[in-house]
């Protein structure tokens, strides 16, 4: 009796160490393969994402820096979250004493260039809130380029420009 007991709790304990071992393994070919250039991460680099924060749901905009880092043109497509039903690129442009606000279907960053988003250019339009943001939140938001490749950075929510932290990513 004693030799089936630590037979079956042999194989039982067998069994756990593989299951492990399958899961350990499988994390790191994710991560592996989520590190790699290979597998679309992009070569840019985000500065100061945050959102300004409007009361009763209207639609939002979020602004952001980006530097392409890489010696390739890469474009911004299409961004999406949770926290929005759409997200659009636009862009404020001033005709004389009026301004428009005009979507953007692609921004192309040039290799080494830098892009501000801001109020009286490019910043994308958050439109459809989910669920209510405060100040106190971060929004995840996944910018996808050109390449095919995603990139999910924090945004901070603010009530204005000046207030909060830079977020890098």
């Amino acid at each position: 009796m004693k030799d089936l007991f630590r037979s079956r709790a042999a194989r039982s304990l067998g069994a756990i160490a593989l299951l492990a071992s399958i899961v350990f393994s499988s994390s790191l070919a994710e991560r592996a393969v989520a590190d790699s250039p290979a597998a679309g991460k992009p070569t840019i680099q985000v500065l100061a994402a945050w959102i300004r924060w409007l009361p009763a749901g209207l639609p939002a905009a979020g602004y952001l820096t980006l530097t392409n880092t890489g010696d390739k043109t890469l474009s911004l497509v299409a961004a999406s979250s949770r926290s929005y039903r759409d997200i659009s690129i636009h862009r404020t442009v001033t005709h004389g004493d009026m301004e428009d606000m005009m979507p953007v279907k692609e921004l192309s960053l040039e290799p080494h260039q830098t892009l501000e988003f801001e109020s009286t250019g490019y910043h994308l339009m958050l439109m459809q809130p989910t669920t209510p943001a405060d100040t106190s939140s971060r929004i995840s938001i996944a910018l996808r380029f050109s390449d095919g490749s995603v990139l999910t950075v924090p945004f901070e929510v603010r009530k204005n420009a000046s207030a909060g932290s830079t977020v890098e990513h």
